[in-house]
């Protein structure tokens, strides 16, 4: 068996018929500029071609149900290993999954709490006992007395299957009915076929009674009989259904909860989920903020957004009849109203108010009496009631998430909550960091029979949260929903979970796991990275990060530079022959650790904003203030609360002064110096369009001058053309037999789909009378294929043009093409397409740019660039604002807000302010510490 994987002749994408030799059972980082080939090669390439010949090997009718990998182009791979991919990919949008849910800590904590955990009562918290016959018979007396009872024994709750040798065993026991769903069958009779897909509730009909205390003894058999068939559960129905238990029941309330089973501790079964969220914990609610959004205005000024507009009229006329009774009318402004006339305004009244209703288009009058709904009931009525999907979207602008009103957040019914282990309920546990949670598991006080029960459970659970620990995300707590995860954060999650199946001779393919990763943290996950090729595994990581490259066994470096320019290997060794080549990039940067130099001087402030009193998740009421006029880099370490303070709350904060948005910023006391600025533009870290009709031009901007440009020509004119005719978007400019994508997909049933170039237009898109159309001998097919830099030469003369791609060049993309798909284009690529349509809108020198992490994905030549623009920015008096763990950005910037000292509960406080120089003399500082050792080299 080959020691090495051996690719000869990758020609994915932008490769130049590549070979390469990747030993196996070590660390081997893939470098080089963004859109060299990095992920191309790694995932592109090799991970397809590891999934490919997984998927060739299942029989025909199983990979029918299989996305299949298109076979990549290369001439062959030998030596490859079972394949597993970590991307940066947010793991779900599923609002149930949770970083408990995923790391399956969850599943474990739910069996825990079955097995050893202590129930109490919902109502009055004392511990619950088992109820007896006699407890459940004066139960029933009290609370049915009087009435026809049926006393059922449960025999299914909510299970799979037909049952019916349940049927015949029941039958010889001498029943005679029995209840399915909810409906009395006679066993003597014929018996229903049960769909085995759907879940079924069986009961055994034991009696119908009189629940009167003359009936008592009776009552009492029938209650034994029943419990004895129901395994200790009896249910009692008259009005409504109850359940009665020898397992579990508090003899104060009546209260009884049954057998406790890890079922009733999921939020996404409904055994254990909320009843009124369905384990969701929040719920869409309509905000009296965003209905009423500005109540300086009266209610004929429309100051209820939803009920202005179209058919106003008629609700106008029922709020001026409701003021008259309450003491207000139309013109009354809202902040001039009673609380209680603004919540009958909003939920309505339960008092008879007189209406009349006059129509201006038949000049007829009606009358009628009746309670006012409410303008909240009746939205919450049409968006139940509406199959009109615009309407529920125009709709929910009016909503907000609010926290359950029932389970309060906590997603699971009362009588899980009431269960618990050492005083904590398992949702306590949940909502408890990482770190946190780990000291609780290893210092449990348990007898020694929990401990002897809970010893595999909790070994589990305590290997999982270790692992966590040693990715850097001690902060996170179980209850975090992962699409609130960043990149980087799902798939260093993902990577722990990994550890945890122990598998060897696997192939793990990472990119760039250091995402949101604070420097002090780094030295965890290479120490999670080398563990796992110790265990026998080749882990092959797409990487920017120094201190995980000098870390690695084996570098491949591709180039030398980017796009068409790229797809070479230009280098393959160790650190230490990385460093000595003169032809890598990579080598020149890692010789020279201040190859991107410290910055000369310093932007001076013209003001500031002064943010107070934040407190939205972990921040601790802190008072922050960003100057104006620099570049400020927010710094601190994972879960310190740096995208918080600045997505949430201050970006949201400016977006909703300015432009009036509807999100609501986090919690905080207010903002002053907001006169300063005109413009908030926020660049956070979600991709760009993801189909091929989503390319460069479009997102950035260019394509409409463009398509204007082709409309204004001569034969255009002529032909009655719009700017409509040149997009592939709309039907008749753009090719028929493709529809615009230039290509045809070619469904294979089990095999992957088929991609051909179209035979109509050859792959051009248009149709012929759409590519007659010519500026200067090209049409806009033709343009469509031109690289950036070579479409900045040919617009040289068209400013509106010029402007757009201008930027693209200066972030470094000037290679790729205008209509390149942007599935094409890597994760650097589309995060440097993203900021540059933000840079080609016109600032005022009085902007705001608010960036995330913007050198996800970049070279230390990309982030030289990136600098570069950014300052330009600065020198024309705007205000970058930046969220950053990139040492080379932070000592470069104006100034530094360091929060933390730690993540999670540890974090939310400022930890330091200043410039760079400042920070790096601070000891409190993890950031300072590595500043120190770089400002000192550099200078």
């Amino acid at each position: 068996m080959t020691d090495k994987l051996i690719i000869r002749g990758a020609r994915e994408h932008n490769l130049k018929n590549i070979n390469v030799d990747i030993p196996k059972n070590k660390l081997v980082v893939i470098t080089g500029l963004s859109g060299s080939g990095k992920s191309t090669l790694a995932f592109d390439t090799i991970y397809a071609e590891g999934q490919r010949r997984y998927v060739e090997s299942l029989s025909a009718y199983a990979r029918q149900f299989l996305e299949m990998m298109n076979k990549p182009d290369v001439d062959s791979i030998e030596g490859l290993s079972p394949a597993i991919s970590i991307q940066q990919k947010t793991t779900s949008k599923n609002p149930r999954s949770t970083v408990g849910t995923i790391t399956e800590i969850y599943d474990y904590l739910r069996l825990l709490y079955a097995r050893i955990g202590v129930p109490h009562c919902p109502r009055c918290a004392r511990k619950i006992s088992n109820q007896s016959v006699e407890s459940i018979c004066e139960s029933i007396l009290k609370e049915s007395e009087g009435k026809k009872i049926l006393i059922l024994a449960s025999l299914v709750r909510r299970k799979k299957g037909t049952y019916e040798k349940l049927f015949e065993q029941v039958k010889k026991q001498g029943y005679s009915r029995i209840r399915i769903d909810g409906e009395i069958i006679e066993l003597d009779g014929e018996l229903p076929v049960l769909d085995k897909q759907k879940w079924h509730n069986i009961e055994i009909v034991v009696d119908r009674v009189k629940a009167s205390w003359e009936e008592k003894s009776r009552l009492y058999e029938s209650i034994q009989t029943a419990l004895k068939a129901g395994k200790g559960d009896v249910m009692v129905v008259d009005t409504e259904e109850k359940i009665f238990s020898q397992n579990n029941a508090c003899p104060f309330c009546g209260i009884s909860i049954g057998e406790l089973e890890p079922r009733g501790f999921s939020f996404n079964s409904p055994f254990g989920a909320c009843k009124t969220c369905h384990g969701l914990g929040v719920k869409m609610e309509f905000d009296p903020d965003l209905l009423i959004p500005d109540k300086t205005k009266s209610i004929l000024d429309g100051a209820i957004v939803p009920w202005s507009g179209r058919f106003s009229s008629f609700r106008r006329q029922t709020l001026r009849d409701v003021g008259k009774k309450y003491g207000f009318d139309l013109m009354t402004p809202i902040n001039k109203m009673t609380p209680k006339q603004i919540q009958i305004i909003l939920y309505g009244s339960n008092e008879a108010v007189k209406f009349s209703y006059e129509s201006q288009s038949t000049d007829s009058r009606w009358e009628y009496t009746n309670n006012f709904q409410g303008v909240i009931p009746s939205l919450q009525r049409n968006f139940a009631e509406t199959d009109s999907e615009s309407k529920r979207e125009e709709l929910s602008k009016f909503m907000q998430e609010t926290p359950c009103n029932l389970c309060k957040g906590r997603r699971l019914k009362d009588e899980a909550l009431a269960v618990s282990i050492n005083s904590l309920s398992i949702m306590d546990v949940c909502d408890l960091s990482i770190d946190s949670c780990y000291e609780f598991f290893k210092n449990l006080q348990l007898s020694e029979t929990e401990r002897y029960i809970a010893k595999s459970i909790l070994k589990e659970v305590l290997s999982r949260l270790e692992f966590l620990r040693n990715v850097g995300l001690n902060y996170l707590t179980l209850n975090r929903v992962s699409s609130t995860l960043s990149g980087g954060e799902a798939q260093r999650i993902r990577l722990a979970t990994q550890i945890g199946s122990n598998l060897t001779g696997v192939l793990y393919v990472l990119d760039e796991p250091t995402i949101g990763l604070h420097q002090r943290d780094n030295a965890k996950l290479i120490k999670t990275l080398t563990k796992l090729r110790d265990l026998g595994n080749t882990i092959l990581v797409v990487e920017h990060d120094e201190e995980v490259m000098r870390s690695s066994d084996w570098i491949i470096d591709l180039g030398p530079d980017a796009g068409i320019h790229g797809g070479n290997v230009v280098f393959e060794g160790t650190i230490n022959d990385i460093l000595k080549s003169d032809k890598s990039i990579t080598g020149k940067y890692l010789r020279d650790h201040n190859a991107i130099k410290l910055a000369k001087k310093r932007h001076e402030q013209k003001s500031k904003l002064v943010l107070k009193g934040a407190t939205e998740n972990n921040l601790r009421n802190i008072d922050v203030e960003f100057p104006l006029g620099m570049m400020v880099t927010i710094t601190g370490v994972s879960g310190s609360g740096k995208s918080t303070l600045v997505n949430d709350i201050l970006y949201k904060a400016l977006a909703a002064e300015i432009y009036g948005s509807t999100d609501r910023p986090g919690r905080h006391k207010g903002i002053s110096g907001m006169d300063e600025i005109d413009k908030v533009i926020g660049i956070d870290q979600s991709p760009i369009g993801r189909t091929p009709r989503s390319n460069p031009a479009t997102y950035i901007g260019a394509f409409t001058p463009i398509r204007e440009l082709y409309a204004g020509t001569e034969l255009s004119k002529e032909r009655g053309y719009t700017p409509g005719q040149f997009s592939f978007n709309v039907a008749d400019g753009r090719c028929f037999a493709c529809e615009g994508d230039g290509v045809k997909k070619i469904e294979m049933q089990f095999l992957s789909d088929v991609y051909v170039i179209c035979d109509e237009c050859k792959g051009k898109r248009y149709n012929s009378e759409t590519l007659a159309v010519h500026y200067k001998d090209k049409n806009i097919s033709d343009v469509l294929a031109m690289t950036v830099d070579e479409a900045l030469e040919f617009f040289i003369n068209i400013p509106s043009i010029q402007r757009k791609l201008k930027t693209i060049s200066d972030v470094g993309l000037g290679y790729i093409k205008l209509g390149q798909a942007a599935t094409t284009l890597s994760g650097g690529e589309a995060q440097r397409v993203k900021l540059a349509s933000e840079l080609s809108k016109r600032d005022t020198g009085r902007t705001v740019y608010i960036l995330d992490e913007p050198t996800t994905g970049l070279h230390f030549a990309d982030v030289q660039k990136l600098l570069e623009v950014l300052n330009r920015l600065v020198d024309l008096g705007n205000t970058i604002i930046i969220i950053e763990h990139n040492m080379d950005v932070i000592k470069n910037s104006d100034w530094i807000i360091d929060l933390g000292p730690e993540g999670g509960d540890g974090g939310g406080t400022v930890v330091a302010t200043g410039t760079p120089e400042q920070i790096s003399h601070n000891p409190l500082s993890y950031t300072g510490q590595y500043l120190k050792h770089i400002i000192k080299n550099d200078s």
